[in-house]
This record gives structure tokens, C-alpha cells and sequence, in this order.
């Protein structure tokens, strides 16, 4: 299985970019930010929302509001859903949704417990799922895929197969920027980071999908839980729902990022194969095909 990852040993400038955010508080940061978008006066959120489509080239045309001076805070701006036919499902049966609109970071396959973050950068699967090697077992020598989302894009994580939800796993951790400058050269990031994992059943096995928090993510929400950061405490919390199925389709939201951030999508070993036509920093939309099933994985 060919990797794809970005490319290229960090850089003087990558380093010096980064090397700020390191004593920077993430957290107080980011609790600012969560007030501040969801300020309603109209002197504030107007304006803000106006430069933020003209510096970031949002587009519009393809949300269910159009307007934006119609929505009544920065987040619900930011969280905006779009019209039903956006983003449409892929033909094939047997396909794997990209779950975020953003660009391809990483995906391949998952060396045991080691996943790749950028050329010369690894970091582990059990400590990205909570610590627990039972909760990692399932998918070492599995496959991976990572995507990022800049600040343009649609902030909604649709599922990229069908699935019951058995647990999710809160991970408190820093609040690292996930550009490319920080992926290239900040050690383990993903694993670092503040995130939300979330693991299904599906027709393939076990499929895990991590949310992964950045410096200005307010916050991290599922349509089954609601907002499960930011909390407070330094434990990892995990939900199991055996007793309260929930069960979601492929393509169906599943969570959303208030301020983006990063998703992972882990599969057991031989139970999909990656578009081979994607490379690195390749752009995606949600529901776009970005792997297939294989039938007798």
C-alpha cells in the first residue's frame, strides 16, 4: 500500500512558527475564542463574519443560508450546514466517504502501533485512542487516513460507512495549531492534541473516527452527546453505549468542529483500499470516494 504523507523535513521557518505556540496557554486561548464567536450583538458578528469569507474565500453559494448576515453568531456561521445536494453520495455501494471537506495529510497503513504524521514524524495508536492497548488492538497493521480542515471549509463530519457507535473516548491533552508548518514539526501531534475518538461497528469491523482539537477549537461536538469539550479535568472519559445503540449512515453527520481542526479514520488490517489516485494535500469533500471495501476483509 503506497503512502501518502506530507512530504519534506520541517524547515527553519516551520520550526520558528511553531516554536511560539509551545508556552502559549491553548486552552485559555481557545475559551476566549468560545465566548467571542458566539457573541450575538450585531456591531460584532457581523463585521467579523464579512472578513472572514473575504480573507478565507468561503463559499456561499453552496450553504443552506446563503446569507450571512442571517446567522445569529460567528459559530453558527462557522458550523453551517449545506444544501442537500452539495454533497452527494457516491455511486459505488461498496465506497468508503471522505469524512471531512479539507486536504489529505496522511493515509496508508498503520505500521503495528506506529501511525505517520509527516515525513519523519510517527506517532502512536494506542496513545491517540486513551492509552488502551485493547482499544488500539483492532487496528495495528490496519490503515489510516488523516484530513485536515482549514478555516474556508465545511466544519460538519459525516460518517464514511455505516455504523453503530459502542464507545467514545474524551482526551485531554494541548491545543497545538494542526497547520502544516506544526504537523512537519511538532513530535506527535495528533497524540498530543485535545480529541474525541469515536468507535463504531460496522460491516468491516471495528472503524474508529478522532476528532483531534487545535489552538481557536472552541469546542468538539456529536450529534449523539452534544459539546464534549471543552471540559474541565486532565482524565480520559469514555462513553459506552451497549445499552443505547446508535446507529448512523454512511454519509450521515456525525459531529462537527466549532473552529477546525483535524479528523483520523482507523480500519482494521485488509478491510479497505485506498484510492490510489490521492496524494498528499489532494483536496476532498464529504461523501467524496476515497477508498473501497474490500469484500473479504
Amino acid at each position: 500500500m503506497p503512502e501518502r504523507h506530507l512530504g519534506g523535513r520541517p524547515s527553519l521557518a516551520d520550526r520558528a512558527k511553531s516554536l511560539p505556540l509551545y508556552p502559549l496557554p491553548h486552552h485559555a486561548v481557545s475559551r476566549l475564542v468560545h465566548r467571542l464567536t458566539r457573541v450575538r450583538a450585531g456591531w460584532v458578528r457581523k463585521p467579523l463574519t464579512r472578513l472572514f469569507i473575504r480573507h478565507f474565500g468561503v463559499d456561499m453559494s453552496e450553504a443552506l443560508t446563503p446569507d450571512a448576515a442571517a446567522f445569529p453568531d460567528f459559530n453558527s456561521f462557522f458550523t453551517r450546514p449545506l444544501k442537500p445536494d452539495a454533497r452527494p453520495m457516491p455511486a459505488e455501494e461498496h465506497a468508503v466517504c471522505s469524512p471531512a471537506d479539507g486536504a489529505l495529510s496522511a493515509m496508508g497503513r498503520i505500521e503495528d502501533d506506529r501511525l505517520i504524521q509527516a515525513k519523519g514524524q510517527h506517532y502512536s495508536l494506542t496513545d491517540l485512542l486513551g492509552g488502551a492497548p485493547d482499544r488500539a488492538a483492532p487496528f495495528r497493521h490496519g490503515s489510516s487516513a488523516t484530513i485536515y480542515l482549514s478555516p474556508r471549509d465545511y466544519h460538519r463530519v459525516h460518517m464514511p460507512v455505516t455504523g453503530t457507535l459502542r464507545e467514545m473516548v474524551h482526551v485531554p491533552g494541548r491545543l497545538f495549531s494542526v497547520g502544516r508548518h506544526t504537523v512537519k514539526s511538532v513530535p506527535g501531534l495528533f497524540a498530543r492534541n485535545e480529541r474525541v475518538a469515536c468507535l463504531f461497528d460496522t460491516a468491516l469491523g471495528p472503524m474508529a473516527m478522532v476528532l483531534v482539537g487545535a489552538i481557536n477549537v472552541a469546542s468538539i461536538e456529536t450529534v449523539w452527546a452534544g459539546e464534549v469539550t471543552p471540559p474541565r479535568g486532565r482524565r480520559v472519559r469514555s462513553w459506552r453505549y451497549d445499552e443505547q445503540p446508535t446507529r448512523l449512515e454512511r454519509g450521515a453527520e456525525m459531529g462537527r468542529f466549532n473552529m477546525g481542526s483535524t479528523v483520523i479514520v482507523l480500519f482494521p488490517r485488509d478491510t479497505v483500499h485506498w484510492d490510489t489516485a490521492l496524494t498528499a494535500d489532494a483536496p476532498l469533500r464529504v461523501r467524496q470516494a476515497i477508498a473501497w471495501q474490500n469484500r473479504s476483509g
